[in-house]
């Protein structure tokens, strides 16, 4: 492989270094930060091709396979993952997964744009002003938790996240502690990592003009630049979320992930 840039190579670095922390620490699976950075470098990369915004979806939902499992294994060491909760997620986050790549693959560019765009805007005004319902409810039943597992699966597919910025709101909504909450998060975006990635290899495999050293739409450069940092990072945001609160910190990524969602929508 010809060497890369040495500035691409540290963006990469940079990317996965706060898309750990943001993991660990928030609960997010650090997708609303990398796909944006994406859009941005691989242009600067020679990367110019018609599938621009697939190819970042889908390299960012292969970095979190790797971020969320060193993000499990530091929320595990305190005890604080939900098991039984996972697995009533599983089933519909995983096929929701596959289903969001496949849809992901059919519209248009633009349309994933402004749909990654628009999510993230609206992320970023519940982080903000931390809105929550103000009636908490009980969890439903197995196939209740299945179905919200599903419609999460298949939006975070489609726009390259952990489902953790949906997940954590959606448990404290359900009456779980945010540690429990941020830690159950973090194992459920495994699933859709996973199933979403495996989906984007899937539909991208026959397509033309995508860069070299893919597989399918699955950029694999800047995969392994992202996680050589992430995985060191994900602990330490994991290690403070048990702590520390974050409410400055998610004001501040709240205002980052508004500016950037203005951007990739009227730019």
């Amino acid at each position: 492989m010809p060497e890369l840039a040495l500035l691409e190579i540290s963006l990469y670095l940079i990317t996965g270094a706060f898309a750990g922390l943001l993991a660990g620490l928030l609960g997010v699976g650090g997708g609303l930060f990398i796909v944006p950075v994406l859009l941005f470098v691989l242009p600067l990369s020679g990367i110019e091709s018609d599938q621009l915004m697939t190819i970042c979806v889908a390299t960012s939902l292969c970095t979190i396979v790797i971020t969320s499992l060193s993000s499990v294994v530091a929320h595990q060491k305190h005890r604080a993952i939900l098991w039984p909760v996972f697995w009533r997620f599983f089933p519909g986050l995983t096929v929701g997964a596959i289903i969001g790549a496949v849809v992901a693959d059919l519209v248009s560019q633009q349309l994933l744009k402004n749909l990654f765009a628009v999510s993230v805007i609206l992320l970023s005004l519940k982080m903000l002003f931390h809105y929550r319902p103000k009636n908490a409810s009980e969890m439903p039943g197995v196939y209740g938790v299945m179905s919200s597992g599903s419609v999460i699966g298949v939006l975070s597919a489609m726009i390259g996240i952990g489902g953790g910025a949906l997940i954590v709101p959606l448990l404290s909504y359900w009456k779980t502690p945010m540690a429990k909450a941020v830690a159950t998060s973090s194992a459920c975006g495994l699933p859709i990592a996973i199933a979403g990635t495996l989906g984007f290899i899937a539909t991208g495999f026959n397509q033309q003009n995508l860069p070299t050293y893919s597989s399918g739409y699955v950029y694999w450069p800047a995969v392994i630049g992202i996680i050589s940092s992430s995985v060191i990072f994900a602990p330490i945001g994991a290690k403070f979320a048990h702590k520390i609160s974050a409410p400055l910190l998610s004001r501040i990524f709240a205002v980052f992930l508004f500016v950037v969602g203005s951007k990739v929508l009227f730019f």
